[in-house]
């Protein structure tokens, strides 16, 4: 007998059979995915809009089929004609599952939007942006001197600039001669100086400016922009989206894969991942409200892979050794080739990267950061799905990449959802009762507060999102929960009846409502925290190897999800190496804020390129004592390192649990 239909619903990553013709709407609610609906499902308010992804989708194993939908019917072609569907989207109240397939829900069909947490930094910027504006009175023609409106115009600006070249970009020549006699002879340009110095936007008469730019982050899960204005630094708008890509695949080697194994699989995902970028910048300039003719320059971060598909590059050569990039170098190019709804003349620039698994983002983060300025040695931890590490103090400075995974962002929790209303983000556990207290996003109130209940009434609690899961698992540590090695103890040998029975396992009960739903902490829960903080540590244990040290004198937790990352909770699990707590500090997004530095100092891009000419790149992959840390690191918080300095202000219960015992579970003292 055939199996119904799986359907696997991204960015949630929530998976289930469900009977062949369910409507793709009726498949989210039976799954608990958030996918928005007002109408009913009578395909008339579109908020169900979703994206299914089609081809070979070798990380939930799955082969989707062109047909694995039902096709467009009367009511789906109705709301085309009259509205128009983006490309690619189906009606989830209309589409039928058919067979296996893989839908991604955008963040406007969800009830409660993605919490996209990359705000600009504070931060002190010396001004000295490629754009400048000069105001420039033009000779009129004269028969008797004899030159074109253009040469006249060069020659009036290189006077006035003692410019000694000076050229101008094609776009503007068709209105050249309607702006000079516009503004009678005298125009306005704005000058672009950050290789040649050319005229990238014109106005008649005397404009006063602003002008703008943006700097977007662009990551593996979320891309994130900062409008700000060029004159004087001020960021006038932020906001941020999840990566669309990621119904391809939630972690980049997916992504990889997806691009190796389906045709024109690249392609398709230079184009979501630029229309979100678009649709991002679009959000900008409206929230922001100004004339987007005057947003003439971008600046980009990435990752490596992000980097080669919003570019157009094939990242073929990412997934396998030696993992050669196709460039590396900083790019400057026109916005539009990029596909971005921007003036003509708008520039955009790329920040080098690193190395082949070490990209722009860890470039930017390096100029925010400036380990190379520093005096003692400091390791600088971006956290994110695939997270990347710089050691380094005036002597030199070291980086590597370390494949994380999705765990921390919530994703492979049995819980677990992204950061969004009603996620719960932080945990406490008392270590006496073992009874928990949490928060959640959009309430100030801890659960154990008077009016909780009615605070989160709207919202509800929905699920826990990555800084959530990672308090609760060294809470439980901490409380004895769950040992060194990561396995639940029973209800008899914790002392709660929160500790539930699992299979082999045993789950711990972090919230229940009155109808029954649960939200627990399972022992596939816990492990998937050991693994990507495993790879964490293992990244930064190796390059304190190359620099022969075995401390460091700070830590800095950079990126959206650092920034919400309790220090004593890294280090109770073992995601950071030891040191004193007051000196793990966090940078918030350092990438972002290298984006913007190099969007707002033209000077501050040379220094970047010459930075990362300078890091001693360190491939994890092909580094045999990686493997070592990481097994080491799979404790909590970890077999080898004895952690010394936590161990002094935090209480580690000294307890293992053995779920082979036919009681579930005892404590017992750990040997040696």
């Amino acid at each position: 007998m055939a199996q119904d239909p799986l359907v696997i619903f991204t960015p949630s990553g929530k998976r289930g059979r469900v009977p062949a013709g369910t409507p793709v709407l009726d498949a989210a609610r039976q799954l608990g995915v958030d996918l928005d609906s007002v109408c009913g499902g009578r395909g008339k308010c579109s908020k169900c809009q979703v994206a299914p992804g089609y081809g070979q989708f070798s990380k939930h194993g799955v082969t989707v089929a062109p047909d694995a939908l039902s096709a467009w019917n009367e009511v789906e072609a109705r709301y085309d004609r009259i509205r128009g569907l983006k490309e690619g989207r189906r009606l989830g109240c209309q589409a039928q599952i058919l067979k296996d397939v893989v839908i991604d829900v955008p963040a406007e069909s969800q009830v409660h939007k993605q919490v996209v947490r990359k705000r600009a930094e504070v931060r002190d910027i010396v001004l000295s942006p490629t754009l400048s504006l000069a105001y420039v009175e033009v000779a009129e023609p004269d028969m008797h001197h004899p030159s074109s409106d253009l040469d006249r115009l060069l020659g009036a600006l290189k006077a006035q600039l003692d410019l000694e070249t000076l050229e101008i970009d094609r776009h503007l020549l068709p209105g050249l001669q309607k702006v000079l006699r516009k503004g009678n002879w005298a125009v306005t340009a704005a000058i672009h100086d950050d290789d040649t110095p050319t005229i990238v936007a014109l106005w008649p008469d005397f404009f006063e400016g602003p002008l703008y730019g943006v700097a977007v982050d662009l990551g593996s899960t979320t891309i994130a922009g900062h409008l700000v204005n060029l004159v004087t630094g001020e960021v006038l708008a932020s906001s941020g989206l999840m990566n669309p890509q990621i119904r391809f695949g939630e972690d980049l080697m997916s992504r990889v894969s997806y691009a190796m194994m389906n045709e024109g699989g690249a392609d398709e995902m230079t184009r979501v991942v630029r229309e979100g970028v678009d649709r991002l910048i679009g959000e900008l300039v409206a929230e922001a409200g100004i004339d987007g003719d005057s947003l003439l320059d971008l600046s980009f971060v990435m990752n490596p892979v992000m980097h080669h598909l919003f570019l157009g590059l094939d990242p073929y050569e990412l997934g396998q050794a030696p993992f050669a990039l196709a460039v590396g170098s900083a790019q400057r190019m026109m916005a539009r080739e990029l596909a971005l709804s921007v003036a003509p003349g708008a520039r955009a620039y790329v920040l080098p990267l690193i190395a082949g698994h070490v990209g722009a983002d860890a470039a930017a983060v390096a100029l925010s950061e400036a380990p190379h300025r520093s005096d003692d040695l400091v390791l600088v931890v971006d956290v994110g799905t695939n997270a990347e590490i710089l050691l380094g103090d005036t002597q030199g400075v070291m980086a590597c990449s370390s494949p994380t995974g999705p765990a921390f962002e919530g994703a492979q929790i049995s819980s677990g959802q992204r950061a969004a209303p009603g996620a719960i983000e932080r945990v406490e556990i008392d270590p006496e009762t073992k009874e928990p207290r949490f928060k959640v996003i959009g309430c100030d109130l801890w659960s154990t507060e008077e009016g909780f209940t009615e605070a989160v009434a709207q919202t509800g609690i929905t699920g826990i999102c990555g800084s959530g899961i990672i308090e609760v698992v060294a809470e439980m540590r901490m409380a004895g929960i769950v040992d060194a090695g990561g396995l639940i103890g029973s209800a008899e040998a914790v002392g709660t009846p929160r500790c539930i029975p699992e299979g082999r396992t045993h789950s711990y009960l972090l919230w229940e409502d009155p109808d029954g739903r649960k939200i627990t902490v399972t022992n596939g829960d816990v492990r998937a925290i050991q693994m990507a903080k495993a790879a964490l540590y293992a990244g930064a244990r190796l390059l304190m190897d190359k620099r022969g040290v075995d401390t460091v004198d700070r830590v800095v937790l950079a990126g959206a999800f650092g920034a919400h990352i309790s220090p004593k909770h890294a280090m109770v699990l073992g995601m950071i190496p030891d040191c004193p707590l007051e000196k793990v500090t966090s940078a918030g997004n350092a990438a972002g804020t290298g984006a913007r530095i190099a969007l707002l100092n033209r000077e501050a891009r040379r220094e970047v390129e010459g930075l990362v000419r300078g890091i001693e790149k360190i491939e994890t992959a092909v580094e045999p004592r990686f493997q070592e840390h990481f097994v080491a690191a799979t404790a909590m918080p970890n077999a080898a390192d004895p952690f010394p300095l936590l161990r002094a202000v935090v209480p580690l219960p000294d307890v293992e649990f053995n779920a082979g015992t036919p009681e579930g579970g005892r404590r017992r003292r750990r040997r040696g």
